[in-house]
């Protein structure tokens, strides 16, 4: 693609992150470029989680306004060009000296994230607990998961209407009600200490309920334990192993002071990762990243990955669609009421199915309809006719017949395989 096509390309409107690399497909994809409603590269069709996209500045202005109207202010500033809210994420650099044969060097480490905590050891032994391969150290794979599991975990449309594609007024309330909802009720930000600073925390609240016979009784339970009773009383809410009280847990405010989680353990409990940044959702006795806290409250659009706030709307494949978004995932023409293929867990009308997936015969060389019957062995197909599916050698019709197998070839028996063969 020349430079003047890719400029205007770029001049079309809604080109964020244009030409950024796709991580996944990496040179097989010429760069991101939006699909004008489903959340994918047309290029590549993969989702823009995949792809290299958000800049430091882009995910801290989203996760900025996650955070405004919250409790959690604290964790964000607001710009002076334009007074939007950013995230103040707590970068951490260790400077660690290493010896070597004549001088000591330094060895620089920078997380781009790590727990806001004043105790920087506390904080260097959360992030070693966590595995090697999700520790955000700047320019690492751990740091590409994280900026991965950001937008994924906290779709920008899931918060933002101006982020959604054609919502009604309507639609726009709701939503606003729904983000307000769920900043009030289940959104938190896990906290870093170590087990027996969140049990004092936890009998201060018990004393509070309990008045002064509660507080009595409370301090001798805990003066009655030995150390060694101590270090194993503490155990993880998620995997239910023991914990150490010299390492460092993490505890949601909104789940209660009564219950930890070791740093790994700290997920989503429907996709099992870690919860980015330590932002999560709380129902009912779990943790949800933003994600599927919103799916296990609205259905979502498998089209355009939006949450569907119309009383109106399709299930098909055992997913979700807004009624004008049950398309051909290749040409986005509308499938209701049309003949389609499931390829990859996507819906496609038959004539892009012919064209880009369907199986070729080895008899025709031709396409295999999907709505013909088919011969299938070992990744060899053939139309199910008499034309097609033949002896290689003597052109037998072998439907409903033994056959002998060989490279593609099939044979109706070992004199005619001999006969080929030799």
């Amino acid at each position: 693609m020349d430079l003047e096509s890719k400029v205007k390309k770029m001049g079309l409107g809604h080109e964020e992150g244009f030409g950024a690399p796709c991580l996944k497909c990496k040179d097989k994809c010429e760069g991101f470029e939006l699909h004008y409603w489903r959340k994918i590269c047309r290029n590549c069709k993969c989702g823009q989680e995949e792809h290299d996209i958000l800049s430091s500045n882009e995910e801290d202005r989203k996760v900025g306004k996650l955070f405004e109207d919250t409790k959690y202010t604290t964790l964000i500033a607001k710009l002076k060009n334009d007074g939007n809210p950013v995230y103040k994420r707590n970068v951490m650099i260790l400077t660690n000296p290493v010896p070597a044969k004549k001088n000591i060097s330094i060895n620089t480490v920078t997380y781009e994230w790590a727990p806001p905590v004043q105790n920087q050891t506390l904080a260097r032994q959360y992030m070693q607990m966590l595995p090697k391969e999700k520790q955000p150290v700047a320019g690492s794979e751990g740091a590409q998961y994280r900026k991965k599991q950001l937008a994924k975990q906290l779709p920008a449309h899931d918060q933002d209407p101006s982020k959604c594609h054609e919502l009604s007024p309507n639609e726009v309330k709701q939503m606003e009600q729904f983000v307000k909802k769920y900043k009030n009720e289940a959104l938190g930000v896990g906290d870093v200490k170590l087990p027996g600073d969140v049990e004092a925390r936890a009998a201060d609240e018990n004393n509070l309920k309990d008045g002064d016979r509660g507080t009595s009784s409370a301090v001798g339970a805990m003066e009655e334990k030995s150390s060694d009773q101590k270090a194993s009383q503490y155990f993880c809410y998620h995997c239910k192993l023991n914990m150490k009280e010299g390492d460092p847990a993490v505890y949601a405010e909104r789940a209660g002071y009564d219950k930890l989680w070791h740093p790994a353990c700290f997920v989503c409990c429907t996709c099992s990762e870690l919860l980015v940044d330590m932002i999560y959702f709380w129902k009912n006795g779990n943790l949800y990243c933003g994600r599927h806290y919103c799916d296990s409250e609205k259905p979502r659009c498998a089209g355009c990955d939006e949450l569907i706030f119309s009383n109106e709307y399709t299930q098909a494949e055992g997913q979700n669609w807004h009624l004008k978004h049950f398309c051909c995932f290749d040409c986005d023409c509308v499938l209701a009421g049309e003949i389609y293929v499931v390829v990859n867990d996507k819906p496609v009308c038959k004539s892009c199915y012919v064209k880009n997936h369907a199986e070729i015969c080895q008899g025709c060389h031709n396409a295999i309809d999907p709505e013909v019957q088919r011969v299938t062995y070992n990744n060899f197909n053939w139309h199910a006719t008499q034309e097609c599916f033949l002896c290689s050698c003597c052109s037998k019709c072998l439907i409903d017949q033994k056959f002998i197998p060989v490279e593609g070839m099939v044979f109706c028996s070992v004199e005619c395989k001999k006969k080929m063969v030799s």
